[in-house]
């Protein structure tokens, strides 16, 4: 059975409430066996604030993982003062711990994929978030990218979460051509899409107004499309955001790749529910992470929607899966018995815009 890790995140917020009401239900202990990384004590302590009944067994030693139960790992067993609510220091040290020794035991072939819960990146010096740390440690020097997504849409972005100032000067025709390779694979290999669809959005508003906003359009992201068709990747756009989103476009893509963060993750947002979540592509190891932060606001009062991290560890199970799928034909390829034939008629459809 497909082992999870599950990080515990920040000790103040919703991460063990999430993590209870999730494995309420049996029948999740039928998919997977969890291994939460946290603190027992800790866990004690939300369970018994939160009046959550989950069941669970302590482990003290990842080879006593127990399936069936939801594994509670000891990372460490210091009396730590929960404050609901409260970024503090202790918070931080309790998240790096637990993500540490997950990423220890993961590189020592403990688990198969990674779920993480949010902690408070300000609370730890130098970290620039789960991601960036992750590809650091275990990326193996294979670049990383951040999707939000659920059973509908798929986002990413060619730039990090930046301010806005700085997104102008990290557009490159070389890193959306780097962006669109890791996300086509990704479609390819983790959701077996044959040959996937991928639309690529505009920088400026109304594509630039012919060049009156900026030459971004003509100059980077346009050729960066045309190369990437130059090796039968199907990529389409630039797409303005708004008619993109507002029209339904994004209904004849599997996946879209934005410019900047908000610019393809906000909209996101406003159309999806509690299940969309994170998944990191482009990187050896299954990581995925439910999309909402810490949630001080609502921490201890057992308010919290466990919706995203089910689907969270639902995916993580399937891209596995589907990873061993992958590998296994790779490995044991058949001789292709026949040639599709195809035309561009599709292309063409998607490429009319509304004064057609």
């Amino acid at each position: 059975m497909i082992r999870v890790a599950i990080t515990h995140g920040d000790i103040n917020g919703i991460g063990y409430e999430v993590i209870f009401k999730t494995f309420e239900d049996p029948t999740m202990l039928e998919l997977c066996t969890p291994i939460i990384y946290g603190s027992p004590k800790i866990a004690s302590y939300h369970r018994k604030v939160l009046d959550i009944q989950t069941p669970y067994v302590i482990i003290n030693n990842i080879d006593d993982v127990q399936e069936g139960k939801l594994n509670i790992f000891t990372c460490f067993d210091e009396e730590v003062k929960v404050e609901f609510g409260s970024a503090t220091p202790e918070a931080g040290e309790c998240a790096i711990k637990a993500l540490d020794m997950a990423i220890e035991d993961y590189q020592n072939g403990m688990f198969d994929v990674l779920v993480t819960l949010p902690l408070n990146r300000n609370l730890i010096q130098g970290f620039a978030g789960q991601m960036e740390y992750i590809e650091q440690k275990v990326g193996e020097g294979q670049k990383s990218l951040l999707m939000l997504m659920n059973d509908r849409l798929k986002v990413a972005s060619v730039t990090d979460n930046m301010p806005l100032r700085s997104v102008v000067q990290n557009i490159t025709k070389e890193k959306i051509e780097e962006k669109i390779q890791i996300l086509f694979k990704s479609l390819k290999q983790d959701f077996t899409i044959n040959n996937p669809r991928i639309a690529v959005l505009s920088l400026n508003p109304n594509l630039a107004d012919d060049g009156e906003m900026g030459v971004e359009e003509s100059e980077i992201i346009a050729p960066a499309i045309d190369s990437m068709v130059g090796k039968n990747i199907q990529c389409f756009g630039p797409y303005p955001a708004d008619d993109f989103f507002a029209n339904g476009i994004y209904t004849h893509f599997d996946a879209v790749l934005a410019m900047y963060y908000d610019q393809g993750l906000a909209p996101f947002k406003a159309l999806a529910t509690d299940d969309c979540f994170e998944y990191t592509a482009g990187l050896p190891i299954v990581r995925t992470a439910p999309s909402h932060g810490v949630c001080y606001d609502i921490a201890g009062k057992n308010v919290a929607n466990e919706q995203s991290l089910r689907m969270a560890i639902y995916s993580a199970i399937d891209i596995c899966r589907n990873r061993i799928r992958d590998e296994h034909a790779h490995a044991h390829p058949l001789r292709k018995q026949y040639f599709e034939k195809r035309d561009d008629s599709d292309k063409l459809k998607l490429q009319q815009t509304d004064d057609e």
